[in-house]
Formats: C-alpha cells, sequence, structure tokens
C-alpha cells in the first residue's frame, strides 16, 4: 500500500517531462502553459489511490491518471474561455496569454491527447474505461451548458444547482475512482460504492470551491475573488441567499445583479450572504455532502487500513482553504 504522498511523489516523476509534441509551437505552447501550473492533482491522485486500495498494479494506473488531468485541465481552458477569466492559479489564463483561438485549440488537442493515454493500459480493461469516461465527458459538456444556462436565470432551484455541478465537477472524481477500481479488478458492487463516494465527495468539493470564490484568500486560490459574484453565476451560496432573504434583501440583491462597480456588487452580495445566514447553511451543506461520502467508501468491504489513504486524502481537500 502506497500513501497518497508516495504516489503523489511518482506521478511527478512520470509526468514532469513533455508529455506532448515539440511543434508546432503554436499549439504546444499554450498546452504546457497550463499543464505546467501547479495543480491539486487530485483526479489522478484518486486513481492511483483506488488502483493501490483494490489491489491493482498502480504503474498500469499512471497513464489513465495523467489522462484524468488532461482532460480536467482542457474543460479548465475551455471554461476560462466562457467565463472570460483573466487567472487561472495564479497565472494568465491561456487565451489571455496566447489569444482566444490558440485557447480553443489547445483544448481540443488536450482532450485527444487524454483519449491517447487513458487507453494505454492492457487491452482487457479498455472497453469498460473507456466506457466510463465517455459517458463521464458527456455529463460534464452538458453541465457546463447548464451552468451557462443559469447566468441568465433568476429562478434556478438548489436541485438544480447541485445536479449541475453533479455533472460538471464531481462526474470526473468519481470517474477517476472508479477507472482505478476497474483497474485494480473491484467488482460492480465495490465501483458504484467508490463512485457514490467520488460523487458526494465532488459535490462538497464543489459547494467548497464556490465559498472560496467569494470568501477565499486571493493568493491562495489563484484567482481573482468573487468571479462569480461578478458574472452572475447561481451556485449553492448565491441562491442560499436568494431562498433566505426577506423581500427588500431580494431587492437588494436583484439590484447588485446589475451594478457595474465591480467592488461594490462583490462587498454588497457578500453582505448579504452573511446577513441571510446562507453562508453558514452553505458550509453546513458541504459538510453533510462530505459525511455521504465517507458512508459509501465505509460501505466497500476492504478492511480499514486499506482505505486510510483514500480516507485521509477526503479529509484534506475537505479542509482545504485554496
Amino acid at each position: 500500500m502506497y500513501t497518497a504522498q508516495e504516489l503523489y511523489t511518482r506521478y511527478e516523476a512520470r509526468f514532469s517531462k513533455n508529455n506532448f509534441r515539440e511543434s508546432p509551437n503554436g499549439l504546444y505552447n499554450p498546452v504546457n502553459h497550463i499543464m505546467s501550473m501547479k495543480g491539486k492533482r487530485i483526479r489522478p491522485l484518486l486513481l492511483l489511490l483506488a488502483c493501490d486500495m483494490f489491489g491493482g498494479d498502480t504503474d498500469r494506473a499512471l497513464n489513465p491518471a495523467f489522462a484524468v488531468e488532461v482532460f480536467h485541465n482542457f474543460t479548465l481552458v475551455h471554461d476560462d474561455i466562457m467565463d472570460k477569466a483573466d487567472l487561472r492559479r495564479g497565472y494568465p489564463t491561456v487565451h489571455q496569454k496566447f489569444g482566444m483561438n490558440a485557447g480553443i485549440l489547445a483544448g481540443d488537442v488536450m482532450l485527444a491527447y487524454a483519449y491517447k493515454y487513458l487507453t494505454d493500459i492492457p487491452v482487457h480493461f479498455i472497453p469498460k474505461v473507456m466506457s466510463v469516461f465517455t459517458e463521464t465527458a458527456i455529463q460534464i459538456f452538458e453541465g457546463q451548458q447548464m451552468d451557462m444556462d443559469f447566468e441568465t436565470r433568476s429562478d434556478v432551484a438548489l436541485e438544480e444547482y447541485l445536479k449541475m455541478i453533479e455533472y460538471k465537477t464531481s462526474v470526473l472524481l468519481a470517474c477517476s475512482l472508479q477507472i482505478g477500481a476497474v483497474l485494480g479488478n473491484a467488482g460492480e458492487q465495490e465501483q458504484s460504492a467508490i463512485h457514490h463516494f467520488g460523487l458526494n465527495l465532488g459535490l462538497s468539493f464543489q459547494i467548497k470551491d464556490d465559498l472560496l470564490d467569494a470568501f477565499g484568500e486571493g493568493e491562495k486560490v489563484g484567482k481573482k475573488i468573487g468571479g462569480d459574484i461578478l458574472m452572475n453565476k447561481k451556485t449553492y451560496l448565491y441562491i442560499s441567499t436568494f431562498h433566505l432573504a426577506n423581500e427588500e434583501q431580494k431587492a437588494t440583491l436583484n439590484r447588485l445583479m446589475n451594478e457595474s462597480d465591480e467592488l461594490l456588487k462583490i462587498t454588497g452580495v457578500k453582505q448579504l450572504m452573511t446577513d441571510t445566514g446562507a453562508y453558514n447553511a452553505t458550509i453546513k451543506k458541504a459538510d453533510e455532502l462530505y459525511e455521504r461520502s465517507l458512508a459509501s467508501l465505509y460501505k466497500i468491504s476492504l478492511p480499514a487500513e486499506k482505505k486510510q489513504a483514500l480516507i485521509e486524502l477526503a479529509e484534506k481537500i475537505n479542509q482545504r482553504d485554496y
């Protein structure tokens, strides 16, 4: 059994060098820009830990682990374009640094590379791994469209938002874990349990991410604080604010949605999030989903010590402030 740090070290050693072609530079420089940013590596780590937990060969799992990280970063490149974001992990976004066309094409080739690395595994694993990954990709694109649709709606329900982040964020964590379980020869019931662990962990993760976007520290989070507020994104935090607000507060919130002064808008909306109790309600929901995720993991009939590394990583994800 490996610790998360040991698997992280092995992953970084394997993929620290250039894993893409060198030319044309106009295509691969943007790819290397986003991939060189030190992300959390949560998805590849989840995949490797799941594989190890079920007794699989983690050497075989390294390429699929890289595939999910490439795919995740592909979605970030295109997401930043749609959100008109200037910063990612404290660095200029791909389209900001290299231009819009370069950003679109870099994302496209990263999707192709994700499939290239995903299928570099023993052939008998490929059908199941491809099925899980491709369905996940479709759901992520559906979630992104839902997210964009919500920007122009004022009637988004909390249930709708949870479904959107399940598709846009949670399913890739769940997919990473399930692929790791497949490579560890886990049965269908075990795969289902670890998939549900990932879904609820991902929901908690995204809700915490929404909180950090509004209330985190810019230097730690690596992006402009209040970006979701400026984009009128319907996050769990925002929707809770609207539902918990009295009529006067709702009127203020609606007015702030059209406020042109960025600082005034961010400050005003954050104040309402606190005053209505939405901030505390959002923290409570994230914690509830985290506990639900652990309950799914505990259902897997393996010795506790085999689950320990995965539990520790989940706890670290849950307690993060960046």
